[in-house]
């Protein structure tokens, strides 16, 4: 039952003292961060601003009900708006009515998918998505939201270009034509932001002291204008069978870039409260939000890092408090839609500007290229791309994808293998990382990655230029600690290896060998082959075991047994 009606498992504490309270102190609180976020996303969407209060009405109650954080705010959101607008531009142009179906029909499609993945459970895709990829995109995806409103805050208008960085020269180059009073009434909604940065309703509060000082001095510069009061209509998506490949094509960015940003955000709430959270349901919980709220005139939406943390600072305890906010929604959109007429665009677009510049993290970039320089020069050639080939966003999603599963792969294909030697300290080690020289008789070799498919050619190579440099080799003892995995092609690849060795009289041992590892071995006959008293717990358990058929003074001197440099040896190194 509950995991039909996940919210079943909260419903009941809304009776416990105090849980009602909390969540309508947070409900409201939030409330007045989402309003005025909503009017500028919509406009960030290329919609009506009183779209974006359709978006913040029904699906956060939706994804709320069905998802597995309880603290998780779902509405409209920058990144998601910026794509949305970005897909939809392809196909109509902005402002129509057109626009607008393609928009909702957007969302329903990101719906569906989110759904289908996550009654499939398969949440684990979106860890293709590596954290380099994400920070490259959601940091060229802050700047071009960020120079996107340029226009609205000079009160100048630019010339659409195919290439975004196009256009944004083109606005540049209109600076001297900026008009100073909507200049004065960005610079005044920045400064108020910027001053009440730790509290919570500065959106609010700057909006208001904007609105207010632009009436009162007889602003004319571009207002909200206009927006009609009453609530969305149900009535079912318009489906363009001609436009939905195109839209498929933002419908799977949106997918995979609004769930793991939304991942990120319940990740960090479950650490906070303590709470389970279900990736795949949370899709469910996500798609179930897009989809009804499309049949109620709203665009796409995902979680937000922002107003979530808001409603787990104000206290909320359960899904109610997202009941709650939609109700104030609900509300405005009733009576108090007049309010927002006199609204500067300037201010909204100051709104998006400071928002999505908090976004802009060069520190993550910067760890990453310490870890791995080619996990720092994915991030980078994926910022490089989005940013380049703005609007069509998702290439820089499938170029970062694309280089990160090539690293992967290029990583298995080809994992680490150490040849082992004595270290002064009495471990066996990489004897290449400590210029430790290797034994004449005993390859002892450290396999650390799956022998699968990919790898398992590889692996052999190495057993092979062993062999080759050790003309005295007698024994090859494979460390199979690292292998916690093994296919078809391994065992071919072991056995061929096996009998190649035992041909030319090469005794092979194997150490360490995981249990799951084992039973393949086993069932394939590999493992009898090798021999069951091959198989050792210990790599110095097989050592002992040779060093009993050798002669006590090789034993002595081996690098095996006493930790000899390569300076001072005459054998073979690495």
């Amino acid at each position: 039952m509950h995991r039909l009606f996940p919210f079943l498992r909260w419903l009941p504490e809304v009776r416990q003292p105090g849980v009602l309270r909390r969540d309508l102190i947070a409900g409201i609180t939030v409330a007045a961060v989402v309003i005025p976020q909503a009017l500028a996303y919509a406009r960030l969407a290329g919609l009506p601003a009183v779209y974006g209060l359709y978006a913040a009405l029904i699906p956060p109650v939706v994804a709320a009900l069905w998802g597995s954080c309880r603290q998780l705010v779902t509405g409209p959101m920058a990144t998601a708006s910026l794509i949305s607008a970005a897909t939809v531009a392809a196909l109509a142009p902005v402002g129509t009515e057109a626009f607008i179906s393609f928009s909702i029909l957007l969302g329903l499609l990101v719906g569906v998918l989110r759904v289908g993945v996550g009654l499939l459970r398969l949440g684990v895709l979106v860890n293709l998505l590596s954290a380099p990829v994400v920070t490259g995109f959601a940091n060229a995806a802050a700047l071009i939201i960020a120079s996107s409103q340029l226009q609205d805050v000079l009160g100048v208008r630019g010339t659409q270009h195919d290439f975004y960085l196009q256009t944004v020269w083109s606005i540049v180059q209109q600076l001297p034509a900026a008009d100073l009073p909507t200049v004065g009434v960005g610079l005044l909604t920045a400064a108020v932001l910027v001053a009440l940065r730790r509290r919570t309703g500065k959106i609010l509060i700057a909006v208001v002291i904007s609105t207010v000082v632009a009436w009162a001095s007889g602003f004319h510069g571009a207002v909200v204008g206009t927006i009609d009061p009453g609530l969305p209509s149900f009535q079912l998506p318009h489906i363009d069978w001609q436009a939905l490949p195109a839209l498929l094509i933002g419908a799977v960015v949106l997918t995979v870039i609004g769930f793991t940003e939304t991942m990120s955000i319940a990740k960090v709430i479950a650490t906070r409260t303590r709470q389970s959270v279900d990736p795949n349901q949370e899709l469910i919980g996500q798609g179930l939000a897009n989809i009804v709220g499309s049949f109620f005139q709203s665009f796409s939406v995902s979680g937000s890092f922002a107003r979530s943390a808001v409603n787990l600072q104000s206290g909320a305890a359960t899904g109610l408090s997202m009941l709650v906010t939609s109700l104030v929604i609900l509300a405005t959109l009733l009576l108090f839609t007049p309010l927002f007429h006199y609204v500067p665009q300037a201010t909204l677009a100051m709104i998006i500007i400071i928002a999505v510049l908090g976004l802009f993290r060069l520190e993550p970039l910067r760890q990453a290229w310490q870890v791995s320089q080619s996990d720092g020069a994915i991030g980078l050639i994926t910022f490089a791309v989005t940013l380049a080939l703005a609007p069509q966003l998702q290439w820089g999603i499938a170029v970062g994808v694309g280089l990160s599963v090539a690293q992967y792969l290029r990583h298995t294909m080809r994992p680490h293998v150490a040849y082992l030697a004595r270290h002064p300290d009495g471990a066996l080690v990489d004897a290449e990382a400590h210029g430790l020289a290797l034994d004449t008789r005993i390859a002892l070799i450290r396999f650390d990655g799956r022998l699968y498919f990919g790898a398992a050619s590889f692996f052999e190579d190495k057993v092979l230029e062993a062999l080759a440099r050790m003309p005295d080799l007698r024994y090859v003892v494979l460390d199979a600690g690292g292998i916690n995995e093994i296919d078809a092609t391994g065992v071919q690849t072991l056995r061929r290896v096996v009998q190649d060795l035992q041909g030319i009289g090469v005794d092979v041992h194997v150490t360490r060998v995981k249990d799951r590892v084992y039973q393949l071995l086993a069932t394939t006959g590999l493992a009898s082959l090798i021999g069951e008293d091959h198989f050792h717990d210990w790599n110095q358990h097989a050592l002992d075991s040779l060093w009993e058929k050798m002669e006590p003074v090789y034993r002595a001197h081996s690098p095996l047994n006493v930790a000899t440099s390569e300076a001072t040896s005459g054998v073979w190194s690495i």
